[in-house]
């Protein structure tokens, strides 16, 4: 499906809308972690599940999938933290990603619906989310998770408490040291800060140093200036 152009900030200023909205009607989110199956079910009223998606709909590396009209959202039991906890991260991550598509690419799914008349089609999901799929639809989905799960001013508060000040953490050190002990794997290595706020937000480490990174609380280099932005790149593992 094609979908429009959205800038970062207005996939930020969208999440940002979302947790607002929630805060009003059942209380702020005062601190982490976002409690995104609240705001999924009882906020926007969708239908969450978790089921063998392979099986379901005979399509590999499908970590889930949305129905528009049936206000569904389906997680592979891949990602059932109730079995493996280590997958919590990834799992929240994954329904983030499918309200992002909620939220921002509803209206469009069901305008093409109504053209082509595709509510006739609902036993197959509306979208299907496929492991370390970069489209326009699923990098915008990625995003709005990220800052729906890690919102800006939440992060920055947590490392404040955490680390006493705002001043970004220079990882250049730290990675090296990582890295001359990793044998496999195209991503850095999570610095100690991302393992400790990861487990306070709840999601992987390897987002939350993603988002510290573009953030510019963590510094990859000596004086770096680099944004870290790989939303497209799922981080979720």
């Amino acid at each position: 499906m094609k979908v429009k152009r959205l800038s970062i900030e207005e996939i930020e200023a969208s999440a940002n809308t979302l947790l607002r909205e929630y805060g009003e009607k059942f209380g702020v989110i005062a601190s982490p972690p976002v409690p995104m199956d609240e705001i999924a079910e009882c906020h926007l009223g969708l239908d969450i599940r978790i089921d063998n998606l392979l099986r379901l709909l005979r399509r590999t590396g499908v970590l889930g999938a949305i129905w528009i009209e049936g206000q569904r959202v389906m997680i592979d039991t891949s990602l059932d933290p109730s079995i493996d906890p280590s997958k919590e991260g990834r799992y929240r991550f994954t329904l983030a990603h499918e309200v992002g598509h909620w939220i921002l690419h509803r209206l469009i799914y069901l305008a093409l619906s109504k053209q082509s008349n595709l509510f006739a089609q609902d036993l197959e999901p509306s979208i299907v989310c496929r492991d370390g799929d970069s489209q326009p639809i699923e990098w915008q989905a990625n995003t709005f998770a990220a800052y729906a799960l890690m919102p800006r001013d939440m992060v920055r508060g947590a490392w404040e408490r955490l680390r006493g000040n705002l001043e970004p953490y220079v990882a250049e050190d730290e990675i090296a040291a990582l890295s001359a002990k990793r044998t496999a794997g195209n991503y850095l290595p999570n610095t100690s800060v991302a393992r400790e706020l990861a487990k306070e937000f709840h999601v992987s480490a390897q987002a939350m140093q993603i988002r510290l990174t573009e953030l510019g609380l963590i510094k990859l280099h000596k004086g770096s200036t680099e944004l870290f932005r790989k939303w497209d790149q799922v981080a979720v593992n």
